[in-house]
């Protein structure tokens, strides 16, 4: 792959390539969206078991997870830009299949056998698509960068189900998982009529980084390092080589620490909001609905906030401050007493959950050599997300056992601690990417 010397400048808003990709994304977030409706309606509709619905989403959730452990190495080893288009083309064939084989006769095996490979190509994909965006955008933009897909995917996420419901309603789940397949297409389209070299990174042989001892430019030397060696292209290096750079960078060795628990107490926090909401208030799913949009809205306007947030207040006090909001947030929401109460709350909360994962997202960015980002991405989300589901059930439980406010109440104050802790941590630095 050719080594793109050019670093970036000027608005993105005047950058043809990432422009394309931006909205080629946008629309493959959309289509994520109907399917992310239309599957479970079809399970449902044909079957009426929730249970079969339930198995799928698992299935899936796992071949998920086992993609992730590769996706980071194929992302560092292979041209991004092709991969991309690969993994895109790849799914609009799965998807596309299921409409075109229901047409004949409903056959649910057939939905086990093209998900859940579609969602570990997805896996790769998100991996991949992580790594491109830094070389996409350049260095000193990849914040801003970030807050615009994450904005657009939040708008995508609110108007996707709705459109999606209506869709289902008329046509069919078949029609919208078939929009989904054509918004593949699309994302593919988008990504080939972006220039090749805008993916290009520095080889590892030739990468020039730091070599001087005690830096915090060590930890991407030894991966430079390990990169560039036979041994390296073992594959079970390959598959630690990410894990390893995090454990020696201080800065995000920490924030995975502080995110897993993190993600532990806030995964199954929708859950929570919404048996509060049916449960607690009496209110009915329409009501539900409305309330999450409104706290995707609050997605939104942390995405378009970060990068300027943290360019005048720095890494530490933006990721710690966003921190800090959101577990007062999540106190609040077991004391709100009213609908409009907790939607408010909610968006504040997603707010400052979306100010901070595009913070440390982007800090990762800026750290991790070109061509251990895949490895380091994938490593991290699978570090990350580990306690996740474990987290989510112990919420659940802790709702149906004490109530929602006691879990709410238990989640925020951990929260809180956690934010503490990391005052104390290279966490706090104001600009950590320029150690």
């Amino acid at each position: 792959m050719r080594v793109e010397k050019r670093q970036a400048t000027g608005s993105l808003w005047r950058d043809r390539d990432f422009l394309i990709f931006w909205c080629a994304q946008t629309l493959s977030v959309a289509g994520d969206s109907f399917a992310l409706i239309a599957v479970p309606l079809l399970v449902l509709n044909v079957t009426g078991s929730v249970t079969q619905m339930g198995v799928l989403t698992g299935v899936s959730g796992a071949a998920s997870v086992a993609a992730g452990v590769f996706a980071g190495v194929l992302a560092d080893r292979f041209d991004r830009r092709r991969l991309l288009v690969i993994c895109d083309v790849v799914r609009l064939v799965l998807y596309a299949t299921i409409p075109v084989v229901w047409a004949f006769g409903e056959h649910v095996w057939l939905l086990y056998a093209l998900l859940p490979p579609a969602a570990g190509v997805g896996m790769v994909f998100q991996v991949t698509y992580v790594a491109s965006v830094r070389s996409l955008a350049g260095e000193q933009r990849v914040t801003e960068a970030n807050g615009m897909l994450y904005a657009t995917a939040a708008a995508a996420g609110i108007l996707g189900p709705t459109l999606a419901g209506v869709v289902a309603g008329h046509l069919g789940a078949t029609a919208a998982i078939a929009i989904n397949a054509a918004s593949f297409g699309l994302s593919a389209l988008g990504v080939l009529l972006t220039r090749a070299s805008r993916y290009a990174v520095e080889p590892a042989e030739t990468a020039g980084l730091a070599r001087t001892p005690g830096t915090a430019g060590t930890a991407g030397t030894a991966g430079t390092e390990e990169a560039g060696t036979a041994s390296e292209r073992r594959p079970w290096r390959e598959l630690l080589a990410g894990a390893g750079f995090l454990v020696r960078q201080p800065v995000l060795r920490t924030l995975t620490v502080l995110l897993s628990f993190f993600i532990f107490m806030t995964l199954g926090l929708t859950d929570i909001v919404i048996f509060r909401l049916k449960h607690d208030l009496g209110q009915a799913d329409s009501v539900v609905g409305l309330v999450l949009g409104v706290g995707a809205a609050g997605t939104m306007v942390g995405s378009m906030l970060v990068a300027r947030v943290r360019r005048s207040l720095g890494f530490g006090p933006t990721w710690i401050g966003a921190q800090v909001v959101s577990g007062l947030a999540i106190l609040g929401l077991g004391l709100a007493g009213s609908v409009w109460g907790v939607a408010a709350i909610m968006a504040l909360y997603l707010a400052c959950v979306s100010l901070a994962g595009i913070c440390s997202m982007s800090l990762r960015q800026q750290v991790t050599p070109p061509h251990l980002l895949g490895r380091v991405t994938s490593a991290f989300w699978t570090i990350h997300f580990s306690l996740g589901p474990v987290g989510a059930a112990v919420l659940g439980w802790g709702a149906g056992t004490y109530g929602a406010t006691t879990v709410f109440v238990f989640a925020g104050a951990s929260c809180l601690v956690l934010a503490l802790t990391a005052l104390f941590t290279p966490v706090r630095q104001r600009h950590p990417e320029r150690a």
